[in-house]
C-alpha cells in the first residue's frame, strides 16, 4: 500500500464512517458476541505475503461492526461517554497523517504551542483563574498519578525519585469514599500503598467532612505517619458526588498538604457559568484534571491538568538527558517532563478543531440540553410502578432502582439485551442500582425518551 493507495482508501473509509453514523440508531448499543466469536474468526498466524486491500477492508466490515459496543451511539447512557465530535474525528485524521512524536518543542513546534494555547482556552471557558497552567494527558489516570507522584515527593523533600522508598516514613492520602478507582491504582504504582488511602467519610450531600479529614491528618501526624496529599472529587463516576472544595481546600492548607482535584467528567459542564457553584473554591486547589473526551465531544483520548505551579510536577518528572536538549533554546516547555511517559500525541490539534467548529455556546447548548432531559426522563422513571429514584440527577446522572437487589439485576440483564439502550450498575447504599448518564454528543431528548419506553416494554404485565 503506498500514499496513492492510502488516498482512495481513505475516501472509502470516510464513505463508510458516514454511513456508520446515519445507521447507528439501529443498531444495537451494546455488542451481541460471545468471548472468543471474534478471535475465532482470525487466523491464527499473521500472513506470509500481502493481502489485497480490498479483502482486508471486507474482512473489517463483516467482522468489527458487530463486535463493537458503539460508544457513539445516541442511546448510549452507560458508563461517562468517549465522544468523538466530526470535528474532532478529522483532527486525529490529520495527526495519523502527520505521525509526529510530539516529545519536545522541537520535534514539533506546532504541537507544543497548540497545546499550551489549548490549554489557557479551556483554562479561560471553565472560568479557572490565571495562574493556572496546563498540559494534555492521555486519561484523569495518568493526571491522577503524577499529582500523586508530586505529592509523594513533595512530603518526602523530593529524596523519594532520588534514594527510593525503603526506610521513607509510611506516607498517607486522604480522599472520600466516593474518589474513582484510578486513586487506588496511582497510590500502588506510585508505591504509597492502597492502604494508605484514608477513605474519609461523606456527609449526607456525599461530600468529604472537613473535620474528620482535619482528624484524621492530625491521628496520623500522631501516629508518626507522613500526610502527603488530599484527592478532591467533582462528579465522582458512582452517583455523581462532589465534595465541597472551598473548607476542604483549607483544611490541607493548614498542614501544607497538596491538593488534586478530580473532575474528569463534571469539568466539562463548568464551561457553563451557571453551573460553578459546584466546584466554588476550586481556584485554591494545586492540581485539576478534566477529559475533555467524556462530555466535550473531544475523541479519545484527551485528558487536561491544570496546575498552578507546575514546578513541583516538573521536579518530580521531568529528566533532560544530553540527547534529548534543545540546544539553542534551553528555556523551552518541553511537555513530556510535565507527564510519566516521554512519547506524546499531538492532542492539541483537536481541541483547536472543536472548540472552533461548535464555539463554546454550541456546546454549552448540548450540555444544558443533557442535564434537562436527564430530569425530565428522571420525572418519568418516578411515575412508573415499582421503579425508586436512589440519588437525584447531579448534573446529568442519576440512580434509580426496581423493587428488590435482584429484580434490579435481572432488569439491566434485559435492558442491555434488548439493545435500544445501554445501561451499567453501581451500589450505592448498599443497594444494586442502575445508573443513567446523558452525555453522548449527538444524542436527543427522543434518544433519552427511549430510556422511559425501555423501562415500561420490559415491566409491563
Amino acid at each position: 500500500m503506498n500514499h496513492d493507495d492510502l488516498n482512495h482508501w481513505s475516501k472509502r473509509a470516510a464513505d463508510w464512517t458516514r454511513d456508520y453514523y446515519r445507521g447507528l440508531r439501529d443498531r444495537p448499543v451494546r455488542a451481541r458476541t460471545a468471548p472468543g466469536d471474534i478471535a475465532r474468526q482470525l487466523p491464527r498466524s499473521a500472513p506470509e505475503q500481502p493481502e489485497p486491500m480490498e479483502r482486508i477492508f471486507a474482512d473489517f466490515k463483516a467482522i468489527v461492526p458487530d463486535g463493537m459496543t458503539h460508544w457513539q451511539h445516541p442511546r448510549f447512557f452507560a458508563y461517562f461517554p468517549a465522544n468523538a465530535a466530526p470535528a474532532s474525528i478529522l483532527a486525529e485524521q490529520l495527526t495519523a497523517a502527520m505521525a509526529a512524536q510530539a516529545m519536545l518543542w522541537q520535534t514539533s513546534p506546532a504541537a507544543s504551542e497548540i497545546e499550551a494555547v489549548m490549554v489557557d482556552w479551556l483554562r479561560e471557558a471553565l472560568g479557572l483563574a490565571a495562574h493556572f497552567k496546563g498540559t494534555i494527558h492521555d486519561s484523569a489516570t495518568t493526571a491522577t498519578l503524577c499529582a500523586i507522584l508530586t505529592m509523594r515527593e513533595r512530603a518526602l523533600d523530593w529524596q523519594g525519585n532520588k534514594t527510593g522508598l525503603s526506610g521513607a516514613p509510611r506516607l498517607r492520602i486522604y480522599a472520600s469514599d466516593q474518589t474513582h478507582s484510578s486513586i487506588d491504582k496511582s497510590a500502588r504504582i506510585a508505591g504509597i500503598g492502597q492502604d494508605n488511602i484514608c477513605r474519609i467519610p461523606t456527609s449526607q450531600n456525599l461530600s468529604m467532612q472537613p473535620e474528620l479529614l482535619e482528624r484524621a491528618i492530625n491521628l496520623d501526624k500522631s501516629n508518626n505517619f507522613l500526610p502527603a496529599g488530599v484527592i478532591l472529587s467533582i462528579g465522582g463516576t458512582s452517583v455523581g458526588a462532589s465534595d465541597n472544595l472551598a473548607p476542604l481546600i483549607a483544611v490541607a492548607k493548614r498542614h501544607n498538604l497538596y491538593t488534586h482535584v478530580d473532575a474528569a467528567w463534571a469539568g466539562s459542564a463548568m464551561i457553563c457559568p451557571e453551573l460553578r457553584e459546584l466546584w466554588a473554591g476550586v481556584d485554591g486547589a494545586d492540581s485539576i484534571v478534566f477529559n475533555p473526551h467524556k462530555w466535550l465531544g473531544a475523541q479519545f483520548d484527551c485528558s487536561v491538568q491544570f496546575l498552578a505551579d507546575p514546578a513541583p510536577q516538573v521536579r518530580t518528572l521531568g529528566l533532560r538527558p544530553d540527547y534529548l536538549a534543545t540546544l539553542e533554546h534551553s528555556y523551552l516547555t518541553d511537555f513530556n517532563e510535565w507527564t510519566v511517559p516521554l512519547g506524546r500525541r499531538f492532542r492539541g490539534l483537536k481541541l483547536w478543531f472543536l472548540l472552533r467548529a461548535y464555539g463554546l455556546e454550541g456546546l454549552r447548548e448540548r450540555i444544558r440540553n443533557h442535564i434537562r432531559w436527564a430530569a425530565e426522563i428522571r420525572d418519568e422513571i418516578t411515575a412508573l410502578p415499582g421503579f425508586e429514584i436512589t440519588t437525584e440527577p447531579r448534573l446529568s446522572l442519576f440512580t434509580f432502582r426496581y423493587k428488590s437487589d435482584a429484580e434490579t439485576e435481572a432488569l439491566l440483564t434485559r435492558i442491555n439485551d434488548d439493545g435500544r439502550i445501554y445501561l451499567t450498575q453501581t451500589r450505592h447504599d448498599e443497594k444494586f442500582v442502575i445508573r443513567v448518564q446523558v452525555g453522548q454528543f449527538d444524542c436527543t431528548r427522543d434518544d433519552v425518551a427511549m430510556i422511559g419506553i425501555v423501562l415500561r416494554d420490559l415491566t409491563k404485565g
